[in-house]
């Protein structure tokens, strides 16, 4: 055979046994590599001190409300007021057409001047002999008639300036300019109305079970109050997303409603400017627990294993374990854990998917701002 031949083909298998050599080689190290523990993000387990509410939803309702109706007839002659105007106690909202009034006040006033004319020589007369007793007698029973018709007459004279009860904020006119208005009790004319604002009372039903704890927190005198004894309450509208509006218990109806289960509350609030008018929807909260430490998690870490909730901790060799808890209620994205937590413990709070217990992680840790004082609502 020639040696030129052979000697390419020499170098050729050579090479190609070389290859093969260092491709076996890579594989035997990829395969002794391992991929590093998942990481996930951990947060500590927080204690906060906080008070528990319980959220129920009402209507605001006014303190005061008042229908205005005229107490003389006749025609109206003058509306005063703008629709939605605010209105002091004593602004004069209508004037009915005083003149057949004010004709009938002077006429009784002639009368009454007669008679107290009469009435005024009516001692000395007798003392003359001049009248006997029984037309001295009859003098006076005519001037007091005559006073008592004059005093009427003035009142149907100032009640044609109707005149606004209280404080507030007036409806529209129902009545207006040149319609004839009834002042008889029994069928008086509806003019308008006139509803206080400030403050507004919210009217909410709560339930027998509520109550009773609300009661026996109250007996016991674990909640705090705004002073003078009042248990604060805070309201929410319908266009917030949290309780902006603070109050105060103002009392609950005296009986249970054996039909619904639920007792009417009544709380006060300012109208904070207005903005808190009569007859919106508006949920409130109540204290239903004293101010006490509760444990805190993210709301992110809480999984569910069918009808049982768990977090996944971290332990102190970075390896991810089970731990079932019990759940309260929810605060601003975290979960009050009743049981199955405690203070320091560390726990998965992204990337709960990813792992199983056992499995070791690379944890990066979370930091968590303290809210002391945390008020929280049942739900």
């Amino acid at each position: 055979m020639n040696p030129n031949f052979v000697r390419p083909f020499l170098i050729t298998a050579v090479l190609g046994a070389v290859a093969a050599f260092n491709s076996g080689c890579g594989h035997a190290e990829a395969k002794s590599q391992t991929p590093p523990p998942p990481a996930v993000t951990v947060a500590p387990v927080q204690a906060r001190e906080i008070t528990e509410w319980a959220e129920f939803t009402g209507r605001t309702e006014p303190v005061e409300s008042v229908e205005i109706r005229p107490r003389t007839s006749g025609y109206i002659q003058e509306v005063r007021f703008q629709s939605g105007q605010l209105v002091k106690k004593g602004d004069v909202l209508f004037v009915i057409d005083p003149r057949p009034n004010q004709a009938v006040f002077d006429q009784r006033q002639a009368v009454f001047d007669q008679a107290k004319s009469e009435a005024d020589r009516t001692e000395k007369l007798l003392q003359n002999k001049a009248i006997s007793a029984e037309e001295a007698g009859a003098r006076k029973a005519r001037y007091e008639e005559a006073k008592a018709n004059l005093d009427s007459a003035r009142l149907d004279l100032e009640f044609t300036q109707v005149r606004a009860p209280i404080d507030g904020r007036v409806s529209r006119a129902l009545l207006t300019e040149g319609n004839y208005v009834s002042g008889n009790a029994s069928a008086a004319s509806l003019l308008t109305t006139v509803v206080s604002v400030d403050p507004i009372y919210v009217y909410a039903s709560i339930d027998e079970d509520s109550l009773l704890k609300f009661n026996n927190l109250v007996e016991a005198k674990k909640l705090g109050d705004t002073g003078g004894g009042k248990v604060p309450v805070d309201l929410q509208l319908a266009d917030e997303s949290s309780f902006e509006h603070h109050g105060f218990i103002e009392s609950f109806d005296n009986r249970l409603d054996p039909d619904t289960g639920s007792i009417l509350l009544r709380a006060v609030f300012p109208s904070d400017n207005g903005r808190i008018v009569p007859g919106l929807f508006a949920r409130i909260r109540i204290p239903m627990s004293e101010k006490h430490e509760v444990v805190l998690v993210d709301e992110r870490a809480i999984g569910t294993d069918q009808a049982n909730k768990f977090v996944l901790t971290v332990t102190p060799t970075n390896t991810v374990a089970y731990r079932p808890v019990t759940l309260g209620p929810l605060i601003d994205g975290q979960r009050i854990v009743r049981s199955g937590l405690v203070t320091g413990d560390k726990i998965v709070v992204n990337g709960l998917q990813r792992v199983r217990p056992g499995m070791p992680v690379t944890p990066e840790a979370e930091a968590v701002a303290e809210k002391p004082g945390q008020k929280i609502a049942l739900r």
